[in-house]
């Protein structure tokens, strides 16, 4: 924990990024005209997949060792995609508007970007072992 009550993955913009995506999803999924049985197959699925995005990103924070670290940056950049995956067959079986669609796919898009610079960055520290 940071000085001032602030945790270190609070300070990333791709964590801060991924929680409002997370948030996102959650109103999507939420007001979209997914069909009832959805509710605990693709729907649940989505906000798991956006919620381990940030959690990861969070959790790989508190790691000591490099290898740690990017094993969460790794999860958490295999959710996002797993995200992506489930958005386009949405899309594809007209639960979501092609707005929401293209919205949210470039979100994820940004995010996988922040995160493979992210795993660069990890990668290149000479403070973690």
């Amino acid at each position: 924990m940071e000085a001032a009550g602030i945790f270190t993955f609070e300070r990333l913009k791709v964590w801060q990024r991924s929680r409002l995506l997370a948030k996102k999803i959650y109103e999507i999924t939420a007001l979209e005209e997914f069909p009832q049985n959805e509710v605990f197959n693709l729907i649940s699925q989505m906000r798991r997949s956006a919620i381990s995005v940030a959690s990861n990103i969070a959790e790989g924070t508190v790691r000591y060792t490099k290898k740690d670290r990017l094993r969460f940056i790794n999860v958490s950049y295999s959710s996002a995609v797993e995200l992506l995956n489930q958005l386009i067959i949405s899309f594809e079986l007209e639960y979501i508007s092609e707005e929401n669609y293209k919205l949210l796919r470039k979100k994820i898009e940004e995010i996988c970007a922040m995160l493979s610079g992210l795993r660069k960055a990890t990668q290149s520290n000479p403070r973690l072992s």
